[in-house]
């Protein structure tokens, strides 16, 4: 086991207070508290690919990323309304 996936390991262990924040808090904590999920998962799937050593696995989370903005930007778009 190499620093990198400690490193994975770690920020997983972060997603149990953004799945508490999600949930407990107000709605627009809510939907900042996914954002950071969206980035942290990305954080998770370099740290994995880097940490197997296969540059094939980088595709995932590239893709991550560009889908984690564009699905912040849909919530907004569409739930806009209700969050005033």
């Amino acid at each position: 086991m190499n620093a990198f996936l400690i490193a994975a390991l770690a920020l997983l262990a972060g997603f149990v207070p953004l799945g508490i924040a999600a949930l407990r808090l107000h709605v627009l904590d809510g939907v900042v508290a996914l954002q950071l999920g969206g980035a942290t998962t990305t954080l998770i799937l370099i740290c994995l690919a880097e940490g197997f050593h296969r540059s094939s696995y980088f595709d995932l989370p590239v893709i991550c990323a560009v889908l984690t903005l564009v699905s912040g930007l849909v919530f907004a778009r569409f739930f806009g309304r209700l969050l005033r």
